[in-house]
Parts: structure tokens; C-alpha cells; sequence
């Protein structure tokens, strides 16, 4: 079933609620705030270090009109071409349709058979908020509300103006769409969703959600039903030089 308008999403993301609180919280840093495959060695004007051309990234980023908001193209250009959603190899014994979180490297990939998978840019949890294990997508949301965990508000007060629930939109900070995830018929309080600031890519902000460009995640989710298995990978420790 996809949830409309859900109001328990408050979980574990505590980055981007309206432009000015988003900001200010992401200052703060307390909040959320492979080349493509089949190219081969095709030659392409205006290619970017992802072997994806300007047009194709611009048409793979562009604004897009849905339902009652108008999604701002995404500024590509402010994230790391290895970022882009792309098509590499990927071998995973894993079921077609399978969501791997790589925190570690600030990948999703979504299992697409015989080697193949698709993979994203995202940002991931921060220090202290890192998690692993298996999960699966409990439900889906579409422009849902927000509601900051009391836990949240006793951190940044800032955010009790949303306890009763921000409404969806582009400064909510679940964004477009979100995949929340679940345990045992739980909610986990963690979420796979979408940002609209191309600048949190490939960085560890959240409190242990996992969000993806808003084109990105539009992509994921409507290849994603409820009960799809979502596997976190560990972060495997850094190790200091000696």
C-alpha cells in the first residue's frame, strides 16, 4: 500500500525541514541536512568523467512536474560523477529488485540479475548514527508529512514549530517520495528518501537514513513494492596511517 500524506515518518532523518531551518540546522552539522555501462567505448561529445554526456544528465536531472509540486532539475554539476545513477557491474547473489546500502562508499544499488545492478549517489548516516543489517521496504510515501522525533525537539528546540507534523513539500525534509524500512513487522525508524540539494551527496549527515537525489529516488522507487529486501552493508572502520 502507498501512504499518502503519512505522518509517522518522523524517524531518523533530522536534516531539511523549511529553507531557513535547514540551513541553519546543516550548519550546525547536527542534522540531515563505475563508467555507465553499455557506453563501451563509444565516443561522446561533452562526456563527463561518469562516460554520461551533458544531455543525458541534464534529461536524467531535469525539473519534473508531479502532482502538486514542480521538482527542481538537480544541479548535477555539484556532485561527484561517480554519484550519477548509472548501470555497473555488480555481482550479488541477491533476487532481481534487491536494495543494497553501501554507507561506506555512499552507494545504493538496486540488483538488476546476471551481474548487473543499478547504482546511486547518497548520503548516509554520520558518525555515531551508523547502522547495518536487513530490513525491507514496510511501506512507501508520497509527499508525506514530517514529524521531528520529541528527541529532536529536545536537541534543536528550533524544530517544535513541525511536533504536530510539517506538511509534504519541497522544504519537507522526507522530500518526493520515501521507502520506509522495516524489521519483524516494525518500523525502524529508518528511511530511504529524497533531497532536492545535490551538495549532501557522497557525505555522512543523517541520523541513519539514506537519501537520494529526488530524480534518483523517483527512479528507485517506482521499481521498488512494498516487501523488497533492503540490505545494509557494514562501514568498515578507517584505519589511520601509521
Amino acid at each position: 500500500m502507498i501512504i499518502k500524506g503519512d505522518s509517522t515518518g518522523s524517524g531518523a532523518i533530522e536534516g531539511v525541514t523549511t529553507s531557513e531551518l535547514h540551513r541553519k540546522l546543516l550548519d550546525r552539522r547536527s542534522l540531515l541536512l563505475g563508467s555507465a555501462a553499455s557506453l563501451g567505448a563509444i565516443a561522446l561529445g561533452g562526456c563527463t568523467a561518469s562516460g554520461l554526456s551533458d544531455a543525458q544528465l541534464s534529461q536524467m536531472y531535469a525539473s519534473i512536474d508531479d502532482d502538486k509540486f514542480k521538482i527542481p532539475a538537480a544541479d548535477y554539476k555539484k556532485v561527484d560523477p561517480k554519484y550519477y545513477r548509472q548501470k555497473v557491474r555488480y555481482e550479488s547473489a541477491e533476487a532481481p529488485g534487491t536494495i543494497i546500502i553501501d554507507p561506506g562508499n555512499f552507494f545504493v544499488y538496486r540488483i538488476e540479475g546476471k551481474g548487473w545492478a543499478t547504482r546511486y549517489g547518497a548520503n548516509v548516516g554520520r558518525d555515531g548514527f551508523k547502522w547495518s543489517g536487513e530490513a525491507y521496504v514496510g511501506r512507501k510515501g508520497v509527499w508525506p508529512t514530517w514529524t521531528p522525533p520529541k528527541e529532536m525537539i529536545a536537541r534543536q528546540p528550533e524544530a517544535a514549530k513541525y511536533a504536530k507534523g510539517m506538511p509534504g513539500g519541497l522544504d519537507n525534509p522526507l522530500g518526493a517520495r520515501v521507502l520506509y524500512l522495516y524489521q519483524n513487522g516494525r518500523y525502524t525508524l529508518y528511511t530511504i528518501y529524497s533531497t532536492i540539494f545535490p551538495d549532501t551527496i557522497g557525505k555522512g549527515i543523517t541520523s541513519g537514513c539514506t537519501g537520494l537525489l529526488t530524480q534518483d529516488m523517483m527512479d528507485l522507487y517506482n521499481k521498488t513494492p512494498v516487501k523488497t529486501k533492503v540490505i545494509v552493508l557494514p562501514t568498515k572502520p578507517k584505519t589511520s596511517a601509521a
